[in-house]
């Protein structure tokens, strides 16, 4: 049924219609302002006997239609403005308490409050609000700066209703010989701030009730079902809640604005609509000083990279904190702050955050399992949301079609640099399960096969700029040997081995590469149950030069007496490149017959051994220690001229190759110890 009203301002000089179909507001009926005689009220009256009269004439719906005109005052001091109003303190009724999700700065006091409204005809009749006022000038300014922006933004109706916090209007005196008052009014979009949900104990099913997923919510990330373990239903809602993040950004970068202030904080989930709300635009950034046809355009599109860049880091801080509740505690999160400050690379995040997931979680964490999934597509867009160069960011728009927001039902064609990404993961994945059999030799060599094939960079230029760091080696494809069959002089434990490699020099390809073997000493004779010790660590010098070359493929070939037939490693990736599934991703018809490599040109060794205590035996027992590492050790850490050529290289991934054929593959390690 439809509703119908009007409003009268104190002179009674005119009267406005409203029409109201349903519960909003869609036109305003003005075919003529009607004006009264002042002397006369009470023909008015008999006029609109059966339209109910409203006294609260100053709060207009944030629900009107572009042409409707509010009847209440402008603000002064800002530009006429059609969408907001003034309101006074007495149309609000003040509760007596605060939501915790709505804390605001220092130069903030929040109240809740419900709109008054005798007549009961104003949208907001009865609703709850947010009484923000700002005390300091400073605050001010982002007050005004809201709602200068909300002019910018009401052209898509539904998209700022639907993603940004609704500003009504505001309260502001002016008063002589004192500071000023200003109070702004937006919409109360629930208890919490997204933060608050979080920290919740039981969030993930409170959260779950509170957007009401069915299965008509979920199949709006991709997704057919509802339920099912709790990473499954994680990764869900994390889906739903960032591809809302990231439309409601992108809705501000299509207008010329940016947030600056995207935190946890500062986005609430609405339970009406089940959307993000981002948070009040007090200090939204225009994109362009001077507009965007102005005299310096060269700026300006700098200035809007830079603007998008520094959104798109937010938003993946707040990925990070909703996917790794870890990072909720300050001082993890500061130390992930730090890392990406010392211009460590975000790819090589999950080699810095893993000692750190794993410590307090023996049976596996959520989070990691999360990032994992689909080929470890979750670290892949953390890491392009968390880039170190602007320019190398992703957009909002890229993000909403990565694999890890796209849900089962969505096919989603995979770039080539995922497709490496996700083979690199892999390869990862399968060296932490330490089960090297067969079939897991196998299918790392086969992987690292792929890998070497989709090598990106193949010219000695890119390897000396992505060369350079500390790399830790995961695997390696020649023999391994350990101590459960053998009965050694001396139990050696081996830790991590890590490879360095420093440009000598900016003039010429000549490299620095040190190998570092961390190892322990086991004196005991209870070493399978006590693997304390002596730590110690070898250390190999080297000096190297990169120079082009190809790895040469030998094809069979069919001759009287032999024939010379390709490994069992390459037959087998013959035989899956030619499968449908890969024949789409490698456009590649038949196994190459060579690869661009880049090849070491190794110089003179230096090799040293250090203890962090003395040992108490004779020189034969170093002798004996020294041995042992060589036999665990893959050789080529120990001679480093046994490494001939480099087969992959990218920002988190090396695959270097021996004078005997077998691979060894390294990932990119923290540059500085002490940030983990």
């Amino acid at each position: 049924m439809a509703l119908c009203g009007f409003s009268m301002n104190p002179s009674l000089e005119s009267v406005e219609v409203w029409h109201f179909n349903g519960n909003l507001l869609k036109t305003l009926i003005r075919p003529s302002c009607l004006r009264l005689n002042r002397k006369s009220p009470c023909s008015a009256r008999r006029q609109f006997q059966e339209v109910r009269c409203s006294s609260f004439r100053k709060a207009v719906s944030p629900m009107e239609s572009e042409e409707n005109a509010p009847t209440g005052t402008p603000i002064s001091g800002e530009d006429e403005s059609e969408h907001v109003t003034r309101f006074k303190m007495s149309d609000f009724k003040v509760l007596d308490r605060v939501s915790v999700g709505l804390a605001g700065r220092a130069d903030e006091v929040v109240f809740e409050a419900v709109v008054k409204d005798s007549g009961s005809c104003s949208p907001l009749y009865n609703s709850r609000v947010v009484l923000r006022r700002l005390t300091s000038a400073r605050a001010q300014r982002r007050g005004r700066r809201a709602i200068e922006v909300l002019k910018k933004l009401v052209h898509r109706r539904i998209l700022y209703h639907s993603y940004s916090m609704q500003v009504y209007g505001c309260i502001s005196s002016h008063t002589s010989g004192a500071q000023s008052s200003f109070t702004l009014v937006h919409g109360y979009h629930g208890s919490f701030s997204l933060r608050h949900w979080l920290q919740q104990s039981d969030w993930l099913p409170t959260l779950e009730a509170t957007l009401a997923l069915d299965e008509e919510s979920v199949r709006r990330v991709g997704d057919d079902s509802v339920g099912g373990p709790a990473v499954t239903r994680q990764l869900r809602l994390i889906r739903i809640l960032m591809r809302d993040l990231l439309i409601g950004v992108n809705y501000l970068h299509s207008h010329g604005i940016a947030h600056t202030e995207l935190r946890l904080e500062n986005v609430h989930i609405s339970p009406v609509d089940r959307h993000i709300k981002v948070g009040i635009l007090g200090n939204a950034a225009d994109f362009y000083d001077d507009g965007p046809n102005g005299s310096a355009l060269d700026g300006n599109m700098d200035r809007r990279q830079m603007m998008i860049a520094f959104d798109m880091r937010c938003v993946g801080f707040m990925m990070a904190k909703m996917v790794l509740r870890e990072l909720m505690d300050p001082l993890i999160f500061a130390k992930l702050k730090s890392f990406l400050m010392k211009g460590n690379d975000p790819s090589c995040l999950r080699e810095f955050l893993l000692p750190i997931l794993t410590r307090n979680s023996p049976n596996g964490n959520v989070g990691l399992q999360i990032l994992d999934r689909n080929w470890g597509a979750g670290w892949n867009l953390l890491s392009l949301l968390l880039a170190v160069r602007p320019s190398k960011r992703i957009s909002c728009l890229d993000a909403l079609r990565h694999p890890f927001l796209c849900g089962p039902r969505w096919r989603v064609s995979p770039s080539m640099d995922i497709i490496r990404w996700g083979l690199g993961s892999t390869a990862v994945r399968i060296t932490e399960e330490y089960i090297y059999r067969q079939s897991q030799s196998g299918r790392l060599a086969h992987f690292i096969e792929l890998m070497e094939m989709l090598n990106p960079h193949s010219r000695p230029k890119n390897w000396l700029e992505l060369l350079p760091g500390k790399w830790r080696l995961l695997y390696s494809t020649g023999r391994h040997i350990g101590l459960t069959l053998r009965q050694p002089p001396v139990r050696i434990l081996i830790g991590d081995a890590h490879l360095t490699i420093v440009k000598a020099s900016k003039l010429n390809t000549s490299l620095s590469i040190v190998s570092e073997i961390g190892f322990t000493v086991m004196m005991g004779q209870d070493w399978p149950h006590d693997k304390s010790g002596i730590s110690g660590k070898l250390q190999v010098n080297s000096l190297s030069s990169l120079k082009a070359g190809r790895r040469l493929y030998l094809k069979e070939k069919a001759t009287e007496g032999f024939s010379l037939r390709q490994s069992n490693s390459e037959d087998s990736l013959v035989g899956k490149l030619s499968s449908r599934k890969w024949r789409k991703a490698i456009p590649l018809k038949e196994f190459p017959s060579s690869l661009p490599v880049a090849k070491l040109l190794p110089d003179d060794i230096e090799v040293s051994m250090s203890l962090n205590d003395p040992l108490t035996q004779n020189v034969d027992v170093a002798r004996n220690i020294v041995q042992e590492i060589r036999t665990q050790v893959p050789p080529e850490m120990f001679e480093l001229s046994n490494l001939v050529c480099g087969t992959y290289v990218d920002s988190r991934m090396l695959v270097l190759r021996s004078v005997n054929g077998s691979a060894l593959i390294f990932t990119r390690s923290c540059a500085d110890e002490r940030c983990a």
